[in-house]
């Protein structure tokens, strides 16, 4: 049987879904965004302001952006 790597996808406070692990990225037609191969995580935007769509560039910090959801 083979063993599944878990994906992790973590809520920054007031920031990026931050996903851990091995994971592609497509857009709505299917195709798939390039990603660093050296990097072990990706940070996808959630505030809506990253000049980087999908991906997270920081613009959370300076537009007010506010989310701290936790599990129940």
């Amino acid at each position: 049987m083979m063993s599944e790597e878990i994906v992790t996808i973590r809520l920054r406070d007031d920031g990026p879904l931050v996903i851990h692990g091995a994971v592609r990225v497509v857009d709505a037609e299917g195709r798939e965004f390039t990603l660093p191969p050296e990097k072990p995580l990706v940070a996808l935007c959630r505030c809506g302001h990253s000049a980087n769509k999908p991906f997270c560039d920081g613009s959370h910090k300076t537009c007010g952006f506010i989310a701290q959801e936790r599990a129940k």
